[in-house]
């Protein structure tokens, strides 16, 4: 099957020697290029039933290869089984409209922290107001960067319950059957205090301009800029409620470990450049699905747009399920909602469930280790010139 990894091996290297790229994006094609081949070293496994043996070469782990997230997923969904409650689950999406949207390309760190924040803080606020909701609430935000053809488009997935605890902790208040909260009330909120938040950002001096957007330094020309933005419309909306607490594991096993794109996505690799399956939201029906080609060098500009800054989360809890209060809110609410705590056997009792790592492809026995193999070369960026700031 192709892969993002053939492309970069291919023509990496020559298009890397032209192009100008963040240390953290040449890191990220090291870390796909090396990814399970012998450079990160391996196992030699034999099979204890049919004795076949193979050898198996590390994973890279980087959270933006499209070989290592099946994996990542899995171990993150089995952490979040336990936060479910049996209550109605609601999706909402936070996007920001496109003059914002490119200059977050500068601003990564910055723009995609705040629409991240203020978008629960949007949540929180209006659940919060007696009017709609009144209740304290939690959410799970999800960060995506990408259109579904590679194009830079910033927007937030939220996961969130259908209800929350009362102010003083003592109800758990329901929202409406198949009605969260009223999404145009949800953007206004949401644009108002983004913009204020950008506005304060660029008076603390914390934004970089760059090209064409270099005037918009200047306080005045920024405030002009602001000022269409003020009273557009912007995109926010919320989904049907999910079908249960299955159908959420099942969406976030989709959503939360996304790259840019998955290697399903690539049909081919030729002269012409990479042709890839992208969805037109534009279109409706069947016409919605179609296939784009892109010159190599613009397709790998595309993918590395999307590498996130180092150490930056793009999924976070807020409200009842923020790391600090999790378990002490998610008790109490199951408590409230008359559900039994989940009874764990003792130690004396314990079944203890061994499934073996590696499993063979033919008979289905486990495999054995018998030998390791040393990785030749650490993941890494080129080291900086010293002329290089």
């Amino acid at each position: 099957m192709l892969e993002v990894a053939d492309i970069f091996r291919s023509h990496g290297p020559a298009w890397r020697a032209t192009t100008h790229l963040s240390l953290g994006q040449l890191k990220v094609m090291s870390a796909i290029e090396r990814c399970r081949t012998a450079a990160l070293g391996g196992h030699v496994l034999r099979c204890s039933g049919c004795t076949m043996t193979e050898v198996s070469f590390n994973s890279c782990r980087n959270r933006h290869c499209p070989k290592c997230q099946a994996s990542a997923a899995h171990r993150w969904l089995e952490a979040r089984q336990a936060d479910l409650l049996p209550v109605e689950y609601f999706h909402v999406v936070f996007t920001l409209p496109a003059p914002i949207s490119a200059i977050a390309c500068y601003n990564k760190r910055i723009i995609y922290g705040l629409l991240l924040d203020i978008a629960a803080d949007t949540l929180r606020t209006i659940a919060g107001d007696p009017r709609h909701l009144g209740a304290q609430i939690g959410a799970t935000l999800v960060l995506h960067t990408w259109g579904s053809a590679l194009t830079h488009h910033p927007h937030v997935h939220g996961i969130v319950p259908g209800g929350g605890l009362s102010p003083d902790g003592e109800r758990w208040i329901a929202c409406r059957p198949g009605f969260f909260l009223p999404v145009r009330v949800l953007s206004r909120l949401f644009r108002r205090r983004f913009l204020e938040a950008l506005a304060d950002a660029h008076r603390r001096g914390q934004l970089q301009f760059f090209g064409e957007y270099t005037g918009l330094a200047d306080p005045a020309t920024f405030a002009r800029w602001l000022a269409p933005l003020r009273t557009c419309e912007w995109v926010v909306y919320a989904k049907r409620p999910f079908a249960g607490p299955e159908a959420v594991l099942e969406y976030l096993s989709r959503y939360t470990h996304r790259v840019a794109i998955s290697n399903q996505r690539l049909v081919a690799f030729d002269e012409r450049g990479v042709t890839f399956r992208w969805k037109d939201y534009r279109a409706k029906g069947r016409t919605r699905y179609k296939t784009m080609t892109l010159e190599t060098g613009e397709f790998m500009r595309r993918f590395l747009l999307h590498v996130l800054p180092s150490g930056f989360h793009r999924i976070r809890h807020y409200g009842l399920l923020a790391n600090p209060v999790r378990r002490a809110r998610l008790a109490r609410v199951r408590d409230l909602l008359h559900i039994a705590p989940a009874t764990s056997p003792s130690p004396d009792h314990a079944i203890i469930e061994t499934r073996p790592v590696f499993i063979c492809r033919h008979c289905g026995a486990p495999m054995i280790v018998i030998d390791i193999l040393a990785r030749s070369a650490p993941i890494r960026a080129p080291p900086m010139r010293l002329d290089q700031p």
